[in-house]
C-alpha cells in the first residue's frame, strides 16, 4: 500500500476511561488530521457522564462510526455473544488496521483481524497492552492462564506496541520474547498540554485523580494524607477526582479519619482538576506510562508518584519525587514537599525535556509508519 493512501483504522478497547482513552483520542485526532478514516469499537457499559460526553464529542469525527457493545472486564459466558456481535460490527467496517488496546481489546483485534484475513480482507493486527493483562501475577493460576493465552495468540499479531520500556520488559519476563515485531512508542502530549496552569486560590494541598480502584492506590492517598496531617499538626486538605467500583468505600474511609479533609469529585478534565490543588499525587500500585503524570508535569504541577511501571522513565530513576506505594512513604514525602516546595520542583523534568521525549506528533507519526510497514510486509 502506498504510504500516502488513506487507511481505514479501527481502534478496539474495552473501557473508555483513563489513560487508554486519552491515548486513543490523541491518536484518532492525529490520524484524522493525516487524512485517515477512523472508527472506534468499545464497551457500552463503562463510563460516567464525563466519559459519555467525551465519546459524544468524538463521534462526529469518526467516519467509520462509534460502535458500542458489552465488554465486561472479567471473562465470562457472556463474552461469547459479545465477541460475535463485536466481530460482526468490525467485519462491516473492513479495516486496513485493527488496533486493539488493553487485554480484551487486544484479544478481539487479533482474533477478529485473523478471521477477516480468512475471509479475504487484508487487515493488519496491532496490540497495545497498556499494562492490561501484564498486571497479573505470573506465580498464580489466573496469571499463568492469561499469559498462556497471550503466547497462544501472539502469532496472530502483526505488531505489539509498548508504551514504556518497563511494559516491554514485563511482557518478556511474563509472556516471553515476542515472536512478532514489537516497537516501543512512548505516549505523547499535544502543544496545548504545555500551557501554564495556575492553581486556584484557595487550593487544596494534594490531588488524586484517577480510577477509584485498588490498583491506582486511592486508599494509600487517604491513609497517607491522614498520617501527614497528624505528623504536621495541621489538617491537610485533599481532592479526589474519579469514579469506580471502590468509590463508596473510599468515601467512607476518608470520612472516618479526622486528620485530613478530603473532598470527592466526579471525573473531569485533568487540567480542570489540576487547578483544584497544589500537588498531584499518583500512588499507583502498578502502571505502564501514565498520561496523568505527563499532563501534571506539563501543566507545571509538583508531583509525587510511585516507583512502579514506566514512571521512572518519565521522572528519572533517581528522582526525589518517587516513592514506594505505601502510606508511610507517601506521608513522609508529602511533608518533605510541604517543607520546601521550590527545591522539590527544581528536581522535576523541565518543559523542554518533556516536549522532546513525549510528543503526540512523534507518537502518531511512528505509529503510522508501523501501520504501513505491516500492511506492506
Amino acid at each position: 500500500m502506498s504510504p500516502n493512501a488513506p487507511l481505514r483504522i479501527v481502534h478496539c478497547f474495552r473501557a473508555p476511561v483513563g489513560g487508554v482513552f486519552r491515548h486513543v483520542r490523541d491518536l484518532i485526532d492525529a490520524q484524522i488530521a493525516a487524512g485517515h478514516i477512523v472508527g472506534v469499537v468499545c464497551d457500552a457499559t463503562t463510563g460516567s457522564a464525563f466519559e459519555e460526553q467525551r465519546l459524544a464529542d468524538l463521534q462526529p469525527k469518526l467516519a467509520l462510526g462509534l460502535q458500542r457493545v458489552e465488554m465486561r472486564r472479567r471473562v465470562g459466558p457472556g463474552d461469547v455473544l459479545a465477541a460475535l456481535r463485536t466481530y460482526r460490527l468490525i467485519g462491516k467496517l473492513r479495516p486496513d488496521i485493527l488496533h486493539g488496546h488493553g487485554a480484551k481489546g487486544g484479544v478481539y483485534a487479533r482474533l477478529f483481524g485473523t478471521w477477516l484475513r480468512w475471509t479475504g480482507n487484508r487487515t493488519a493486527r496491532f496490540y497495545s497492552p497498556h499494562g492490561g493483562s501484564l498486571h497479573y501475577d505470573a506465580g498464580k493460576l489466573t496469571g499463568r492462564a492469561i499469559f498462556a493465552i497471550e503466547r497462544w495468540i501472539e502469532p496472530m499479531t502483526d505488531r505489539i506496541i509498548f508504551v514504556s520500556g518497563f511494559e516491554r520488559a514485563t511482557y518478556i519476563r511474563k509472556v516471553g520474547e515476542p515472536r512478532c515485531r514489537s516497537v516501543l512508542i512512548h505516549n505523547g502530549l499535544a502543544e496545548r498540554d504545555f500551557e501554564p496552569l495556575p492553581a486556584n486560590d484557595p487550593a487544596a494541598d494534594f490531588l488524586f485523580i484517577g480510577e477509584m480502584r485498588y490498583l491506582k492506590g486511592p486508599d494509600i492517598f487517604i491513609d497517607a494524607l491522614a498520617r501527614a496531617g497528624q505528623a504536621s499538626g495541621r489538617r491537610l486538605t485533599g481532592i479526589m477526582v474519579g469514579d469506580g467500583r471502590d468509590r463508596t468505600s473510599l468515601m467512607q474511609s476518608a470520612n472516618a479519619g479526622g486528620a485530613a479533609a478530603i473532598e470527592f469529585r466526579l471525573p473531569m478534565a485533568a487540567r480542570d482538576a489540576f487547578q483544584l490543588a497544589r500537588v498531584v499525587v499518583i500512588p499507583s500500585r502498578a502502571e505502564s506510562l501514565p498520561y496523568i503524570l505527563l499532563e501534571a508535569l506539563a501543566a507545571g504541577r509538583p508531583v509525587i508518584a510511585s516507583r512502579v511501571g514506566g514512571i521512572p522513565e518519565i521522572l528519572g530513576a533517581d528522582s526525589p519525587a518517587l516513592i514506594e506505594p505505601n502510606a508511610d512513604r507517601l506521608a513522609a514525602k508529602m511533608l518533605e514537599l510541604l517543607a520546601d516546595p521550590d527545591t522539590f520542583q527544581r528536581h522535576l523534568p523541565d518543559i523542554t525535556t518533556l516536549k522532546r521525549s513525549f510528543s503526540v506528533n512523534s507518537m502518531a507519526a511512528r505509529m503510522e509508519s508501523e501501520y504501513y510497514e505491516a500492511l506492506n510486509s
